[in-house]
This record gives structure tokens, sequence and C-alpha cells, in this order.
């Protein structure tokens, strides 16, 4: 009887060595940033169908955002206008296009920017950036309101 609970207790050191090891290993790589989810962060920008987000930059250390928006709604939009908020933890940031692509024909593309003075981008270049786009416009005399997210890091 005895033999028996010394092989299982040598059963249980042995393996319980071996994922002692392998939990120090994974700690090891979590904590020196190998195993960091946000490098694997997806780029992403979406704000409705028919509202294709080409291109998109959020620059650190209060750079500002820039986004490309193509109209693809088969109509022309009026009064186009686009605000960032980084869900509330930063500042709000209106982006601008000058008096041009207020308008946007179907099938055009503008870019919306914002100058230096916007904090969407955080304080350190490659930190993640999830914040809130709101797009307001109006199409046949009704105005809507469509909001959408933008996921990124910063450059």
């Amino acid at each position: 009887m005895l033999r028996k609970g010394q092989a299982a207790m040598e059963f249980l050191m042995t393996y319980g060595w071996a994922i002692l090891v392998v939990l120090i290993a994974i700690g090891a790589l979590a904590y020196f940033g190998v195993l960091n989810p946000s490098r694997f962060l997806p780029e992403s920008c979406t704000i409705m169908p028919g509202i294709s987000c080409d291109e998109f930059k959020v620059v650190a250390n209060s750079g500002g955002a820039t986004l490309v928006l193509r109209n693809g709604m088969g109509s022309q939009l009026t009064g186009v206008s686009l605000t960032l908020d980084d869900d509330g933890i930063t500042a709000l940031c209106t982006l601008g296009c000058g008096t041009d692509c207020q308008t946007l024909d179907d099938g055009e593309q503008d870019t919306f920017s914002v100058a230096a003075g916007c904090s969407a981008g955080g304080s350190n270049p490659g930190t993640k950036f999830k914040g809130a786009i709101t797009l307001v416009y109006t199409k046949d005399l009704i105005s809507h309101t469509k909001t959408g997210t933008l996921t990124t890091k910063s450059e």
C-alpha cells in the first residue's frame, strides 16, 4: 500500500513542477509584453453602410486626426460635419474639411481633419486609440446623425 502512495506522490510532484515551469514562462512572456493584446489590435473605421472610411490617421501628442470618407449612398449629401470622441476620455474633436466638402456627391471622396490641439491621439505614439465617430448630414432635405467607431494605433 505504501508503494502506491509513493508512486502517486511522485506523479503529482513531477507534473506539479512541470506545470509551475510553464506558468512561470507564461508570466515572463506577459511581463515583457510579448503577449500584449494591443500589439494585435486590428485597425478599423466603420460609420455606416454607404459611407466608407477609406483612410484614417490619429497622431499622438495633440497632433490631431484625419479621416478620408467616400460617399456611396447613391445621392448627394449636404451639410456634412464630423466629430471624433475618444470614448469620453479626452476632448471632443470636430473634424473640418473647409467649405468645399460640406457637400459630398455620390462617389466623391473628401478628407476631414483637425490640426494640432485635438488630444485624441493620446500621449505616446503606438498607443491604442478607440473613439466614436459622429457623422451629421442632410440627404433629400432630411437631417441624419450616424455614429461609428475608429480603432487604431496613434502615430
